[in-house]
């Protein structure tokens, strides 16, 4: 048994996130959202229409082709499952900081 904070380490942090930037999550977008992934003590991936990739693949994350108004799912596990997957959230949700 663990001793912490008594969240399981094996129970991911998932959320739905819809794409809202002009161009989807095209090179420039993924590099950003690798860039954040990174930071991170935790292991995150990316789903869309039941396709995974790693969320720290900045090839697997453009084979999404999550254009512009798609929903996907970030799912992030370890210690800094949390707050990864709020500041992917946030990153997309500022467009990955491209102008509007």
């Amino acid at each position: 048994m663990n001793a912490g904070s008594g969240v399981a380490e094996t129970d991911p942090v998932v959320r739905d996130i819809e794409i809202v930037n002009q161009r989807g999550l095209h090179a420039r977008a993924s590099a950003r959202f690798v860039q954040v992934a990174g930071g991170f003590d935790a292991v995150i991936s990316v789903e869309r229409d039941g396709i995974s990739v790693g969320g720290t693949s900045i090839m697997g994350l453009m084979m999404l082709a999550a254009s512009p108004g798609c929903v996907i799912r970030v799912s992030a596990s370890g210690p800094e499952a949390e707050p990864a997957v709020e500041a992917l959230a946030v990153l997309v949700a500022n467009r990955f900081g491209e102008e509007v």
